[in-house]
């Protein structure tokens, strides 16, 4: 049985160098608050303000900086501030949904950078090849608990980089009222 650990990704945003600069002044370096369980990544006690055409939300900042800025936000915050925010895979963000990131010493607009990230399963190569899954499979997730659900169309993430995790939103959490542990049903 291939289990795997379920963790919720709340909303939040990645930026540039260059971005950092603008919205905390030159030379800002982001500050650790805590690691999280992707090796080499980390909440920053800084946070942002995303501004869609209907609202705005407070977001945390994910470290280190990036080469592309990236807004995460999960399909009710998006509608809650007017924004698009189309599924998509972290990274691929072609295309994809604008807004106004504010902090406290300046403002960006993003033309393309917002998503809601696909449900996904970080693996090392070895755990994949555990579990008979390769990168980019497309699986099923079972959780357990009080709101028991399946999810469907997880896609598997395979790299040396990864800790074995699955990442959902916070809309996903709450369906499956706070599941942490699922079961990897490959098709």
């Amino acid at each position: 049985m291939a289990k795997v650990i379920v963790e919720t990704s709340a909303r939040h945003v990645h930026l540039t160098r260059r971005d950092v600069d603008i919205l905390f002044g030159a030379g800002h370096q982001l500050t650790k608050k805590k690691d999280l369980s992707q090796p080499g990544q980390f909440a920053c006690e800084e946070k942002v303000k995303v501004i869609g055409e209907r609202g705005a939300l407070t977001a945390s900042i994910l470290g280190p900086e990036r080469s592309a800025d990236q807004v995460e936000l999960s399909l009710t915050d998006a509608r809650t501030i007017g924004v698009k925010a189309p599924i998509r895979e972290s990274g691929d963000i072609a295309g994809s949904g604008a807004c106004k990131i504010e902090g406290p010493c300046g403002t960006i607009e993003l033309t393309e950078g917002v998503i809601a990230a696909k449900r996904h399963i970080h693996l090392t190569p070895e755990t994949a090849a555990e579990y008979g899954l390769a990168d980019k499979q497309i699986v099923k997730v079972k959780v357990n608990g009080l709101r028991p659900l399946i999810f469907d169309d997880v896609v598997v993430r395979v790299s040396p980089k990864f800790a074995p995790a699955m990442h959902i939103d916070t809309d996903e959490s709450n369906a499956a009222f706070g599941a942490t542990e699922g079961e990897i049903i490959a098709d």
